[in-house]
């Protein structure tokens, strides 16, 4: 029924075009659908007694007024009671040049119908090399890839195939056209800026029909640094914001943070969501949930990285160490400066200063003046008094665990400051004065040594003395200084003396040989050899 009424309708629009005696009418059916060809060669009021018609001439149907024929599914062919050709279920056989003749005949130029089958596009399908589908049908690729794109489509006759692409810096670029029942060109090293919706369209040339396909291609790239892991101590420290970033890829990686898992019975302390797709996660740890030496880590995963590689950060949980002299002394009216070290902790620890058993908090004023550079805080006490004296604390606390360094503070009056540096005076001058005693002493060695033996014998004889030994003679002409002979007491004078020493026995006579002398100006020969 629904056939009858589709060539019913079209009867009346052709009935109504413009088909002149002679003219040729050009029609197109869709293939597998149903057409109605018009028969404009008849006579107005006047019923034919036959009808006949030809396809390229050939006759391949008729009827005559006694017979009606109605179109039905089962018939290909069928004359309709205006004379108008109906065929079912079109075939690309059925396309040519159709006329109809009736008899009485209207006009001898009879029009001519010429039927041109068309069909399409369908089947349109776009196919793109490499690239992965999501869940939602979306296409994505890893950018540095060479991507092929292939569109299809079935149409008769062929169509005209292009490809489009509308991205973020384009509105509606042709990327390549051509004809046939496919077309295909590709990317090269993709890159982010090709990122966006890829479209097929297939119109038919003589239909001029258009179907339009789009998918979707998105441009996946990894963060070109591993995750950095980051620690926020809150205002009560006993808690700690652990914080683990990825940024530079897309899409947004999954962040995991948990202990490292070549630890034995390690787990995972804690996750904002399983498989967070995010570029920033945070956990919050309490002191009771941390260990000394205890490693956590923040695992990242990216989907254009292979699951087997692990991306990750991660730093070891240390408590602090505060470190400095246990012990100082200052004088009453001076200044005092306590130090502390403290630079081990993990995450920093927060270092105050305490005073007293009570442990008050030192803060800064007009007498404590506190400093910090780098690791090193120092807490310089202005002005010491006694009262001063007493127990400091450099108190150091993370979310681990809370330290103390303790310093006792001695302050000393100026009374024993003053003995004190009397003492160290008179040891100073002591220790001086010997210094410069000795050095005087041995400086003048040499005239303390001849004033006693030798400056003697300078003013009794005067004599060069010259001591051999009897294996070899040697003269200590330097030794002794020359002096000019000069006249004795008694009219004599003494030039030379040589002194032989025979190597028979020990202490044996000793024999004089050159000018007599004198015995009251005679020298002792034992005395001088021995000195």
């Amino acid at each position: 029924m629904n056939t009858f009424i589709v060539a019913f309708l079209l009867t009346f629009m052709y009935q109504n075009a413009n088909g002149r005696p002679g003219d040729t009418v050009e029609l197109n059916g869709t293939l597998g659908e149903s057409i109605v060809l018009p028969c404009w060669n008849t006579m107005v009021n006047v019923t034919p007694t036959l009808t006949q018609w030809k396809k390229n001439g050939n006759l391949i149907i008729d009827s005559n007024n006694s017979k009606i024929i109605t179109p039905s599914v089962e018939d290909h062919l069928a004359i309709l009671s205006n004379q108008s050709l109906y065929i079912n279920v079109l075939a690309v056989s059925d396309e040519g040049k159709y006329i109809c003749e009736t008899s009485p005949n209207y006009d001898n130029n009879q029009t001519t119908v010429n039927l041109q089958i068309v069909s399409g596009p369908g089947n349109v399908s776009i196919y793109i090399g490499q690239a992965k589908p999501l869940s939602n049908g979306t296409l994505y690729i890893q950018n540095g890839s060479t991507l092929i794109f292939n569109c299809s489509s079935l149409s008769y006759p062929s169509s005209s195939l292009s490809w489009g692409f509308h991205g973020v810096a384009s509105s509606n670029d042709s990327l390549v056209v051509g004809n046939g029942s496919w077309l295909v060109f590709s990317i090269e090293d993709i890159q982010p800026k090709d990122q966006g919706n890829y479209s097929c369209t297939a119109q038919n040339s003589i239909s001029h029909k258009s179907f339009t396909l789009m998918k979707e291609l998105l441009v996946y790239y990894p963060p070109e640094r591993l995750p950095e892991c980051t620690w926020k101590v809150e205002n009560d420290q006993s808690h700690v914001q652990f914080n683990c970033m990825w940024f530079g890829g897309y899409p947004a990686p999954t962040l995991l943070w948990g202990e490292s898992h070549h630890l034995p019975g390690s787990k995972v302390v804690g996750q904002l969501r399983e498989k967070s797709e995010t570029t920033n996660l945070v956990l919050t740890l309490n002191r009771s949930s941390l260990m000394e030496e205890e490693v956590l880590r923040c695992y990242g995963h990216h989907p254009t990285i292979e699951p087997e590689v692990e991306n990750f950060c991660e730093f070891i949980l240390k408590s602090p160490f505060p470190s400095g002299e246990p012990m100082m002394t200052a004088l009453e009216g001076t200044n005092a400066t306590l130090v502390c070290t403290e630079s081990t902790s993990i995450p920093p620890a927060n270092t105050t200063w305490r005073k007293t058993i009570q442990q008050e908090v030192v803060l800064p004023s007009a007498k404590y003046v506190l400093s910090e550079e780098g690791p090193i805080f120092t807490l310089t006490i202005v002005n010491v008094v006694k009262e001063d004296e007493g127990f400091y604390f450099c108190r150091s606390e993370n979310p681990v665990m809370v330290r103390e360094l303790e310093i006792r503070l001695t302050v000393k009056d100026s009374s024993q400051s003053a003995g004190a540096v009397i003492g160290v005076f008179l040891a100073i001058m002591v220790i001086g004065s010997g210094v410069v005693i000795a050095k005087l002493l041995y400086a003048r060695r040499d005239r303390i040594c001849l004033g006693h033996g030798f400056g003697q014998m300078q003013e009794e004889s005067g004599d060069v003395i010259s001591l051999v030994d009897s294996d070899e003679e040697v003269v200590f002409e330097e030794a002794v200084p020359r002096l000019p002979p000069e006249p004795l007491a008694n009219g004599h004078s003494t030039t030379f003396v040589q002194i032989h020493r025979i190597p028979s026995n020990d202490h044996e006579d000793t024999e004089v040989v050159g000018h007599p002398l004198q015995l009251e100006n005679s020298l002792d020969v034992e005395e001088l050899v021995t000195f």
